[in-house]
């Protein structure tokens, strides 16, 4: 008999000794197991811990396109989930998965729910965290849009630029750092002002590791080099920390052609025409051809 099947006939029994596990992995790759057995419980190589204080409110699943969804409840701990982790958003997007388990013989499983994680919320030493299913994906919006600005992310699939070229990128050591958004440093020889403006600020060491932010200014000011983020780091960063820095892109015709040498990837539309053309009126002079706007 399958597996699936003994669980059914056993759920059928009336007497039951079942629980369901929680897996959460981060997209760091940090892997967290929870139960609400009284009990560790392992399988597929994994432990799921009992004294974590997680529990999940009723499942809502339909057979449709509509958004499967739940919310989990748990303590935060150092030992599983610490508010420190949450506020840095380590968290955010991690995969969930739950099982219905026979704690007897956990052979004898089945897959509930495999999504992500939503909104979490903290207050009083505790989360709550929303699941959100595998069509939450279906929300996404789909397909081009018809714009003069590059569309593309540096980088992406569709931009095919490597970021990791040579005079793109720079890995430093961070010397002074205000209110983990505004970094400095005396010298930052081999890049013009602005050349990471609207790029990507990674922290690659430290208690802040895997976390990055974008650039909203890259300048001299002072008689230093200024980095400004548009949002601070959620974490402790400090002197000595290594950070990764990435190159800007302001998704412009001009700068995808000068800067990067990458108009065959350009995702915009740079002659469409504009408002003001639209409303132009006829003159006496001037070339009035109907021709290319960029002569």
């Amino acid at each position: 008999m399958a597996l699936q099947e003994q669980l059914a006939a056993h759920l059928k029994s009336g007497l039951t000794t079942v629980a369901r596990c929680w897996s959460i992995t981060r997209r760091d790759g940090v892997y967290y197991g929870f139960t609400d057995h009284d009990v560790d419980l392992a399988f597929e190589g994994f432990q799921f811990r009992a004294d974590t204080g997680l529990s999940a409110m009723a499942l809502e699943q339909t057979t449709g396109l509509s958004v499967d969804n739940t919310e989990a409840l748990g303590a935060l701990s150092d030992a599983s989930l610490s508010e420190a982790d949450i506020e840095a958003g380590r968290f955010d997007g991690a995969e969930v998965k739950c099982w219905l388990v026979n704690w007897a013989d956990v052979a004898m499983r089945s897959l509930l729910f495999r999504g992500s994680l939503g909104e979490l919320q903290r207050a009083g030493g505790a989360f709550r965290a929303e699941l959100r299913g595998l069509t939450e994906a279906l929300n996404r919006p789909l397909g081009r849009v018809y714009q003069k600005p590059c569309t593309a992310v540096l980088g992406d699939m569709s931009c095919k630029f490597d970021l990791s070229a040579a005079g793109y990128v720079a890995t430093v050591a961070i010397e002074t750092v205000e209110e983990a958004r505004v970094f400095r440093w005396q010298d930052l020889a081999g890049f013009e002002p602005g050349w990471f403006t609207r790029g990507a600020l990674r922290v690659t060491s430290g208690a802040a590791a895997g976390l990055s932010g974008i650039i909203k200014r890259d300048e001299f000011r002072d008689g230093s080099r200024v980095v400004e983020l548009w949002e601070p780091i959620r974490a402790a960063v400090g002197a000595g920390d290594e950070i990764r820095l990435e190159a800007g892109c302001d998704k412009r015709f001009e700068t995808c052609r000068l800067k990067f040498a990458n108009l065959l990837n350009f995702q915009g539309f740079p002659d469409i025409p504009g408002d003001d053309w639209m409303l132009s009126t006829p003159r006496q002079g001037g070339n009035n051809t109907g021709g290319s706007l960029r002569g």
